[in-house]
């Protein structure tokens, strides 16, 4: 199994009723096999260019597990879902992730330091 993250683009008239939608784009997902790990839904956003007359659409991403063989049936069956006006599927870069949460933690840990420092000094003056 190997990770990938999806980003759907809803038609913009779901988003009242987005949980309809979103079932059956994830019933997709495990009928082929995948595992939904996480789901982000950053809602109705303006696109950068009109998609099939649409100024608007509903942002979801989603990270699942997936055999490598599954992404050609579920990018074939997203291509005919009405609900769905765009989707990309990309596999991230988890060495890239782990390097940046490493940094991050060390940033943190420094700021730490030099916070625990400052009110050290303010305490002897």
């Amino acid at each position: 199994m190997t990770q990938y993250e999806i980003a759907v683009l809803y038609h913009p008239d779901l988003e009242i009723d987005l949980e309809k939608a979103t079932s059956r784009v994830e019933k997709i997902f495990t009928d082929n096999g995948g595992e939904v790990k996480n789901v982000d839904n950053w809602g109705k956003r303006k696109l950068a260019y009109p998609i099939k007359k649409n100024e608007h659409a509903v942002y979801v991403f989603y990270t699942l597990d997936l055999p490598e063989q599954s992404v050609r049936k579920i990018e074939s069956t997203l291509n005919i879902t009405d609900e769905v006006i765009r989707f990309l599927i990309t596999r991230p870069d988890l060495k890239a992730i782990a390097k940046a949460e490493a940094l991050k933690a060390e940033k943190a840990k420094k700021a730490a330091e030099r916070g625990e420092s400052a009110t050290e000094e303010k305490t002897e003056e």
